[in-house]
């Protein structure tokens, strides 16, 4: 009897997993609208048309309206402050190449930059996962002084 109840057993688990086999195994999720992915990246070339150190609406920081053969396009540079710290100034005239990608945002498109470059002179502005990379401000002799406890 029992090895009647042990067949019968081990049939049932066949059965029963037999059915896993069969299954189409997970998709990879798709990316986010608004999310970004060096996947989808592009090259822009064009000249500054116009410059806003701080932008009035949302993803705030420095942008700039650049003149491309297709046509003007909105691009966010990140923090403005990592740009000064970095020597990287921004005119109207100036010709950019910009690294990054075009996403949608609530009031339209806007090319989000993730490399920056002008002449010889490139700076990363975001990760390559898309994050901004943030300015961290340089710490003078006085103020890490006061922080220990010094002066």
């Amino acid at each position: 009897m029992s090895s009647r109840k042990l067949c019968l057993i081990a049939a049932a688990a066949m059965v029963f997993c037999g059915g896993a086999r069969g299954q189409q195994p997970a998709a990879e999720p798709a990316a986010r609208t608004g999310e970004y992915d060096v996947k989808r990246e592009s090259n822009v070339i064009g000249t500054v048309v116009a410059y806003a150190a701080n932008s009035k609406a949302a993803p705030f920081g420095a942008r700039a309206a650049v003149q491309t053969s297709s046509g003007v396009i909105e691009v966010h540079l990140g923090d403005q402050r990592l740009l000064a710290a970095n020597h990287f100034s921004i005119e109207t005239g100036d010709t950019l190449r910009v690294v990054g990608e075009n996403l949608a945002t609530g009031s339209g498109r806007l090319f989000v930059a993730r490399i920056l470059q002008k002449g010889t002179q490139a700076l990363a502005i975001r990760t390559a996962r898309g994050f901004p990379i943030p300015y961290v401000a340089p710490r003078t002799s006085q103020a890490a002084a006061t922080h220990r406890g010094v002066a």
